[in-house]
């Protein structure tokens, strides 16, 4: 396991320079922000992506099923001197009444996890301001790290690409073999299950009327600069464009989405 991942005051620190260079100009690309504007994150972790939002005067609320995270956004946050409305919950037991609609919605590396996506994607419409948008960002599945193995603690495992592409017993016996625990094999083999590649976003979001007003994919994911300090680069146009072949180089995905 990578060491920031055990630091989350540096996570939350990394995730707000990534949110300021790279989010926040792709979500004003489409919908330029307004005084006013409402932003939720759904799975907002300990809150960094909502930062610089908040740096603007706009309201920002974040939910994640994670009590711990949702106490770091609070700290976070009043550290930093904004404000922000954080709840603990399973976004899908949240009702609107309970946090209000919301003119941009941030989901930032989480549908890849969830697995109830049809049920899930209804539910954020409910959440949606009438000319809102969704920000997307997820992993291809079957980009090199998709299996997010940089979790493991096993240092072949976490720097291994491609390794979550083995047939499900396999992998589990090569996680096994490697010393990692119970809840870290489980949540690994739960990520092999709930994946999402290009083509399957894509066909949910047509599937349920979502308008896709704009796709940007990239080959070094933009939080790269944050984690490794790698130069962020877009998948290149030929590329791009090919069907299943584009998932196995996309590290992430930028998506707006629109009903």
């Amino acid at each position: 396991m990578q060491e920031r991942h055990l630091d989350r005051h540096r996570y939350f620190t990394e995730k707000s320079a990534t949110s300021a260079q790279y989010y926040l100009p792709y979500i004003q690309s489409v919908r330029p922000l307004r005084a006013g504007d409402r932003i939720l994150e759904i799975g907002c972790g300990e809150g960094g992506n909502l930062l610089p939002f908040a740096k603007l005067g706009h309201e920002v609320a974040g939910v994640d099923i994670t009590a711990g995270r949702i106490e770091q956004a609070k700290s976070y946050f009043a550290d930093s001197g904004y404000n922000g409305r954080f709840m603990t919950a399973d976004f899908l037991t949240v009702q609107p009444y309970e946090l209000g609609d919301f003119d941009v919605i941030i989901i930032c590396d989480v549908i890849e996890h969830i697995d109830r996506k049809d049920e899930f994607i209804l539910h954020v419409q409910t959440f949606l301001n009438k000319g809102g948008i969704v920000f997307w960002a997820f992993p291809a599945w079957h980009m090199p790290f998709g299996g997010h193995q940089q979790i493991a603690r096993s240092k072949w495992i976490s720097h291994f690409p491609y390794v979550h592409l083995l047939p499900a017993s396999l992998y589990h016996s090569l996680l096994r073999a490697c010393g990692e625990n119970d809840a870290n094999i489980n949540e690994l083999m739960r990520i092999k299950q709930t994946r999402i590649s290009i083509e399957g976003f894509e066909f949910l979001m047509h599937a349920y009327f979502w308008q896709i007003a704009r796709r940007l994919l990239w080959l070094v994911n933009p939080h790269y600069k944050q984690k490794f300090g790698m130069r962020p680069c877009k998948l290149f146009f030929p590329l791009s464009k090919m069907s299943y072949v584009r998932d196995f180089f996309a590290t992430s995905c930028f998506y707006i989405t629109k009903r």
